[in-house]
């Protein structure tokens, strides 16, 4: 079962890997792959069909998704506590 968690600013930055991806298929200087496969993860957890392709490559691959999924959570913490300390500084004010 898929649990979607809407996310405007996650379905604006995986839709703009996905056109990066897509220019990136035809342009010699953009990785077109990797934006898409970005696109995918980062739409994940916003739209049906992208978590249906990430099970797949869940499937196929799992050490690899388990990194990339650390990663994230990684990423999120890090943007989390900044976001703290810039609420933090401007209270402070």
């Amino acid at each position: 079962m898929v649990i979607l968690r809407p996310s405007l600013s996650r379905k604006v930055t995986g839709w703009a890997f996905l056109v990066l991806g897509v220019l990136g298929l035809v342009l010699p200087f953009l990785q077109g792959f990797l934006f898409l496969a970005a696109g995918v993860f980062v739409l994940r957890d916003q739209h049906l069909w992208a978590a249906r392709r990430c099970d797949w490559v869940r499937n196929r691959w799992p050490g690899h998704v388990a990194r990339i999924e650390e990663l994230d959570a990684a990423f999120r913490r890090r943007l989390a506590g900044a976001a703290e300390r810039v609420r933090r500084l401007f209270l402070r004010a």
